[in-house]
């Protein structure tokens, strides 16, 4: 099997010729360091911490950045002047109240994130083919993974996450795209639409939580695994891509280093899930040190088969036990005639808006299956056509 195209791009951009577990943690501890010098004569919010650690286990005896230090502190995380700063990323994302968080990026932190999406990209893109892209252009992430695409010498059709259904299936007709790049709920929305007359062949999802059971589906209709990526406004929106051998995501370890952290706050074992920590070593205008991402996670402990040396996650979903519109997902995205499902609370009752592919028993079997996670609930049904588009453009959560 061929070795994740991770490693290969580590050695490129690393200027070395190979790449092993040795190298890697030597790597790591290097850029800490001169992290850790950056930050200390900077005389901003990591002015506490130690210079200089003598290992990479030092690293946990420091202390955790939180998303509500983030929002607060935005000017004295930055390393340098706003004249290099090249994108700012602003706004709440799901999970997080309080003050929005300002992430601020430099070119040289964007061109990474575009030739590391390229290396993911690469898992499942050739030259010449054509890539659909339904992320979101706004904030740039769609256009990084355009230029990304198109780095490879395929060619991105950027149709964004605002056109209908029936829009998207007219792009299929025409342009007859072989690969996807999205999130996940809209690309099992679109295959179901379709019935059966997608182009798709492969696909890479991002940006969202992806269930096993919302997995499942898609690579059933899209009859091939999936490719997931993660990734966080925190780590210049690309964190970790998915191999050929799909068995995790491979960490760009030369950029961050990931820490998996129990209840106490102490580092628990590989194959054990916790709460995902971040260290973004290779951030260039806003690093940040043992950084609390929210997302349960784990660190696989068995090597991977396609023998990268890159540590690989698997992310579960947030670490709180409110309800989320992936628990909503895994109970209902196996009735086939749902298209897309959208959910808020109003008062103490769950309102549930769905599209479906036709009416017959649908509704009393999406009711009887909420009922299970809110017994308080409403539910409005609406056969989908082509003029219906998804019910969110973002990442999904319960309003």
């Amino acid at each position: 099997m061929k070795k994740s195209a991770l490693d290969k791009w580590i050695c490129e951009k690393e200027n070395i010729s190979y790449l092993t577990r040795d190298i890697l943690d030597e790597l790591q501890l290097t850029k800490l360091n001169k992290l850790l010098s950056r930050v200390k004569k900077r005389k901003g919010f990591y002015s506490c911490l130690p210079e200089y650690l003598t290992s990479l286990k030092e690293l946990e005896n420091l202390p955790f950045t939180t998303t509500k230090e983030l929002a607060e502190n935005a000017s004295s995380l930055l390393l340098s002047s706003q004249s290099e700063v090249s994108r700012v990323i602003s706004g709440s994302t799901s999970g997080t109240t309080g003050p929005s968080k300002r992430i601020f990026y430099s070119d040289k932190d964007l061109d990474n994130t575009l030739t590391f999406f390229a290396a993911g990209i690469s898992e499942m893109v050739s030259e010449g083919e054509s890539v659909l892209i339904t992320m979101p252009f706004s904030g740039g992430l769609g256009e990084l993974i355009a230029k990304a695409v198109e780095s490879l010498g395929a060619r991105p059709i950027r149709a964004g996450s605002n056109l209908t259904y029936g829009e998207l299936c007219e792009i299929m007709k025409q342009e007859c795209p072989s690969s996807y790049i999205g999130m996940p709920i809209p690309l099992l929305s679109l295959l179901r639409f379709c019935n059966g007359k997608s182009t798709l062949k492969s696909a890479l999802v991002s940006a969202d939580v992806c269930s096993s059971l919302v997995q499942k589906e898609i690579e059933n209709l899209l009859g091939s695994k999936l490719f997931p990526h993660y990734g966080l406004r925190e780590s210049c929106l690309g964190g970790a891509i998915t191999c050929k051998a799909h068995k995790g995501m491979h960490v760009r370890e030369n950029h961050i280093i990931p820490e998996i952290i129990g209840k106490n706050g102490r580092p628990v074992e590989n194959g054990e899930y916790g709460e995902l920590v971040i260290t973004t070593i290779g951030m260039e205008l806003m690093p940040l040190i043992r950084y609390k991402t929210g997302d349960r996670a784990c660190i696989l402990s068995k090597p991977c088969p396609c023998g990268s040396v890159c540590v690989r996650i698997e992310v579960e979903g947030r670490m709180d036990d409110k309800l989320r519109m992936s628990d909503i997902d895994d109970v209902l995205f196996d009735i086939k005639e749902l298209i897309d499902v959208k959910a808020k609370f109003i008062g103490n009752t769950l309102e549930v808006s769905a599209y479906v592919l036709k009416d017959n028993e649908t509704q009393k079997e999406i009711q009887k299956r909420i009922s299970l996670l809110c017994p308080n609930n409403k539910i409005n049904i609406e056969v989908c056509d082509n003029n219906c588009k998804s019910l969110y453009l973002g990442k999904r959560i319960i309003e």
